[in-house]
């Protein structure tokens, strides 16, 4: 008997999606926890296997938007490998020849193997770090820095597969242009790209947001990892980053003003006593926030391979709902893109959120001395309904002298 490929629940919040990708064609005959199709929703991009070995018939192309609960395909596990049916006998089920073999499809994601098209590297002599050994566009990116062989354009390799971002040009008129059709593209917005619009459009109208400013001089952190940053990576196997400090500073300036963590709740103020923050992540398609869940327990070393397993699964497209959920403060660092200060939004429900920026060396005033000194601008962005001035701005200077002086953190001062 048939068994039917649906749609699974993931959340209470998730209704629906966009069936991203096919990674077996209809008719192929599939094995047991192979990977069958891409999902992606308004929160997460997730993955599909098949239940039992057989023959695959897709009902649902990709593309189309699908339901929880939807039949999407079925799989005959009375049809093996090699036996006729209804679809001509296939063999394990191969990806288009390229210039890194033919790898099954199921085995590999398009991003996988349009990177082996580019550069040449088989993904066959890549070591996996995803579920099952499956190689990852991250480890394609290390194996194709590590051969010194030339790697895909950044276009290409950061682009989303064509399931998810199919690009039609739209014809514009346009005196004097030969070619109207490369003036414009148009493609059709992700579920996950609209719901951060919806959330960022909600926070804006609903929060009465305001932002404080300050700068924090960096030269105590970064004399910190200069000295004990060898010590550290051999002790914990990962280098010391400047985000664990933050997160460290953040919690301790929550436990000195506790109204920065607080949300609203009808007409209830609500003040949480844990710390779970959220860090926001870049992708492919769109800011994910990701939350580290009791930071006020948790070492620096703990802290930077928690950021480091979250990165790596945004990478791969394995965050889950669990890894979303929840949240009481977020930390933003758009520094790492360059950004000098901005005022970040707000991530409902929750009443604040601190944005990083870069690093730059300044000139500053140290003892009627003017002296260069690596100064960052913090921006706190919170709801005034919650929030008063003066507990954000008190909150802002205790993130700063944390930072400025991190014995605060070791003696809680």
């Amino acid at each position: 008997m048939a068994i039917d490929v649906k749609i699974p629940s993931m959340g209470e919040s998730i209704t629906g999606g966009i069936l991203a990708a096919w990674h077996a064609k209809d008719g192929d005959f599939v094995k047991r926890d192979q990977i069958l199709y891409e999902l992606e929703t308004d929160k997460i991009t997730s993955e599909g296997v098949a239940e039992s070995d057989g023959r695959l018939s897709i009902e649902v192309e990709e593309g189309a938007e699908v339901e929880i609960g939807q039949k999407i395909a079925t799989i005959d596990p009375d049809q093996k490998a090699g036996d006729a049916g209804t679809a001509a006998p296939q063999a394990e089920p191969k990806a288009p020849e390229t210039a890194a073999g033919t790898a099954p499809s199921g085995a590999i994601s398009p991003a996988v193997r349009r990177i082996a098209g580019e550069s040449g590297v088989d993904p066959a002599a890549v070591p996996g770090s995803g579920k099952g050994g499956r190689v990852t566009k991250g480890d394609m990116l290390e194996a194709v820095k590590a051969s010194g062989k030339p790697g895909p354009t950044p276009a290409k390799a950061d682009a989303p597969p064509p399931a998810q971002a199919r690009e039609v040009p739209v014809t514009t008129p346009s005196a004097g242009s030969a070619s109207p059709t490369d003036r414009e593209t148009r493609r059709k917005m992700s579920p996950l790209r609209k719901r951060i619009a919806e959330r960022l459009v909600t926070s804006q109208q609903e929060a009465a947001i305001l932002s404080t400013f300050n700068e924090v001089d960096m030269s105590a952190v970064k004399d910190l990892r200069s000295r004990y940053q060898e010590t550290f990576s051999k002790r914990h196997g990962i280098k010391l980053g400047f985000m664990s400090f933050f997160i460290k500073a953040i919690v301790h300036a929550l436990k000195e003003v506790p109204a920065v963590n607080s949300r609203l709740d009808g007409d209830s103020i609500v003040t949480q006593h844990y710390f779970d923050l959220g860090v926001a992540v870049s992708t492919d398609k769109g800011l994910l926030v990701p939350v580290l869940r009791n930071c006020d327990q948790l070492s620096l070393a703990e802290i930077e391979k928690e950021l480091a397993a979250f990165a790596q699964k945004a990478r791969d497209g394995k965050i889950t709902i669990q890894d979303l959920d929840g949240g009481v403060f977020t930390v933003s660092n758009g520094g790492v893109f360059g950004s000098l200060l901005s005022t970040p939004i707000i991530n409902p429900p929750q009443a604040g959120i601190l944005g990083m920026h870069s690093i730059q060396d300044r000139p500053v005033a140290r003892d009627g001395q003017v002296v260069i000194r690596p100064m960052m601008y913090l921006a706190l962005s919170y709801d005034h309904r919650l929030i008063d001035g003066r507990e954000a701005v008190t909150f802002l200077v205790k993130v700063k002298e944390a930072i400025e002086d991190p014995a605060r953190l070791v003696i809680g001062v």
